[in-house]
């Protein structure tokens, strides 16, 4: 049984190390280089400035963490996931940055406290299972009066890619089924602003803020370049097309290219969006 076979039967809320693993070529291609903008533009929220110690938890290959050695932070990037740290610390070494990459499990950060200016995480800590423990230990690490940043998912009924990429597999195939509505994934956990706020509240952070106005825009020009996307952002999508033949797959994709054909007439692309919800609290200590 593969691995995301397995996290199938177990209902693919938690994906393993290894199945993040077996994803880092593919995010480090086709997703990671998307998610620059939205990075830097959280940083600047955050208040990152040149030359401060900057973490990032549940790295992947350094969504988050290149963008912020390129504000000019001294970054420890984090991950559980060898391959996603390996992708990571090579990009860093061809750019000649102030960054490294170590392995390491979010819910238990080999690290001493109060280390760094300011923790962060984009897309990682949002959908670990005990999110409470990984925001604590965020918190802990950090140095008094600096700041703890979280970037993560909003409302999914506005998440275009997930529904772009259903209804042309529902097209294809009709009973194809989504994620479970009663059964919400783990990256929509704090998918309400409020829910962010509280949990950042509970971890210990003071002046929560949670910024709603930037969204994330995912551009594509082929229905193939959006099921690299869906299928290397996370092993759900995996999971949800892992019985689909290999003709049905290339039928998907056939609908995609549709689909994106008919939104990008005038540009050659099409550009889908979805909803973040980006928190920001100071830890104790602030003046």
């Amino acid at each position: 049984m593969t691995d995301l076979q397995q996290a199938k039967e177990q209902g693919g809320q938690t994906a393993s190390a290894e199945a993040w693993d077996a994803l880092a070529a593919q995010y480090d291609e086709h997703v990671a280089p998307g998610e620059s903008e939205l990075a830097t533009a959280a940083l600047r929220l955050a208040g990152l400035q040149e030359g401060a110690a900057f973490l990032d938890v549940a790295a992947g290959p350094g969504g988050l963490s290149l963008p912020a050695a390129r504000l000019g932070g001294r970054v420890l990037a984090t991950d559980w996931s060898p391959k996603m740290i390996e992708r990571f610390n090579a990009r860093a070494s061809a750019e000649g940055l102030d960054a490294e990459g170590r392995v390491m499990d979010c819910h238990a950060l080999e690290l001493p406290d109060d280390s760094y200016d300011v923790t962060g995480s984009l897309f990682g800590v949002m959908l670990v299972p005990d999110q409470a423990q990984a925001l604590r230990e965020m918190v802990r690490v950090t140095k008094p009066g600096g700041r703890v940043l979280i970037i993560a998912y909003g409302d999914p009924a506005e998440f275009e890619a997930l529904h772009v990429f259903v209804s042309a597999a529902q097209a294809v195939v009709p009973e194809f089924e989504g994620p479970a509505e009663d059964e919400p994934v783990l990256e929509f956990q704090v998918a309400d602003p409020e829910v962010l706020r509280s949990r950042l509240a509970d971890a210990g952070l003071t002046n929560v803020i949670v910024d709603t106005s930037i969204q994330e825009q995912i551009t594509v020009q082929s229905g193939r370049q959006l099921w690299d996307w869906c299928l290397g952002s996370n092993p759900i999508p995996g999971l949800l097309v892992a019985d689909l033949t290999e003709r049905q797959r290339a039928d998907v994709i056939g609908v995609l290219d549709g689909m994106i054909r008919e939104r990008a007439q005038r540009t050659g692309h099409a550009v889908l969006t979805a909803p973040l919800n980006i928190g920001v609290g100071t830890t104790t200590g602030a003046g």
